[in-house]
């Protein structure tokens, strides 16, 4: 986050609009937890994210990696996909209903076995997932099981906003650091010292290599594999995939990604992710301009 002043017509916008947010977020959690999940879900489906664009940008998105897909079918996936986010977000701002729920959830897959026996000789690990479903859901089951798991973030452009959103992640236990010289020499400390982190890679990364995602070049950073092969730390895929009752999840942790390639296995990461989408297109955040080759 840059340290220069926003002009002032700027400023009043970022505050204004956290404002909305935080009366949004304050009306819901008067709610039992079910029916604020519920109405989040719906106001951003059918109110914030078409009058931000979003809804729009999703429905591009999907037309240019489904083509052939019915264009009623798109819509219903970028709705859903809307009613995702605004699901996630409260949840995660639930700082004590949400982890509740979670610490009953038993993680699945193999990746679970690696983790473990990682932990147990003090071998760093780092998780590694995109926008889909919660990957909270997932954070918040392994910290009930005992992990001290932290996380990298990528500062929001609101200044307002960001202060109370980092405060939400630090509720799901681990550190959290910011991207950036100082986010990254902590993040690396808690590696060193056999840590866990998670990582999100499926955002556009300017100057970062095109790989496939989806049959579309798609810049994506090394930095996941490069830190793990540095690092000697387990690379895990995982997800915290929503149930069809829009409130329950499963945590899913699949076998760990090997080589010495970081190309190779960053690749890997995307096929991962990928085919998570192609089971399952509404849980993805369709809404961020992931393909972006042609802006270099």
């Amino acid at each position: 986050m840059s340290d220069t002043p926003s002009p002032l017509p700027r400023r009043i916008g970022h505050y204004v609009s956290n404002l909305v947010i935080v009366g949004i977020i304050r009306l819901a959690l008067l709610l039992p937890y079910a029916a604020r999940v519920r109405l989040v879900g719906w106001v951003v489906q059918h109110g914030l994210g078409p009058l931000a664009g979003y809804r729009r940008r999703a429905i591009d998105n999907l037309a240019m990696i489904y083509p052939d897909m019915p264009a009623r079918r798109r819509r219903a996936i970028a709705g859903r996909c809307l009613n995702n986010a605004g699901r996630t977000f409260i949840e995660n701002y639930s700082a004590r209903d949400f982890p509740q729920r979670m610490a009953g959830v038993v993680p699945q897959g193999p990746g679970l076995a690696a983790l473990e026996r990682a932990a147990a000789k003090r071998q760093p690990v780092i998780l590694v997932t995109g926008h889909y479903g919660n990957y909270e859901a997932t954070r918040a089951a392994l910290v009930a099981r005992g992990f001290d798991i932290g996380g990298l973030y990528r500062d929001m452009a609101n200044p307002y906003f960001n202060a109370h959103y980092v405060k939400t992640m630090e509720a799901f236990g681990g550190p959290v650091f910011p991207q950036g010289r100082r986010g990254t020499a902590g993040f690396v400390r808690h590696l060193k010292a056999g840590g866990q982190l998670v990582l999100l890679f499926d955002q556009h990364v300017f100057g970062a290599p095109p790989l496939d995602f989806l049959g579309q070049p798609a810049n994506t950073a090394l930095s996941a594999a490069e830190l793990a092969l540095r690092y000697d730390a387990l690379l895990i895929p995982f997800y915290g995939i929503r149930r069809a009752d829009g409130l329950s999840f499963d945590a899913v942790l699949e076998a760990p990604v090997s080589g010495t390639d970081p190309r190779a296995m960053t690749q890997a990461l995307n096929d991962s992710l990928g085919a998570r989408i192609e089971a399952d297109p509404t849980q993805w955040f369709w809404v961020h301009r992931r393909w972006r080759i042609h802006d270099n």
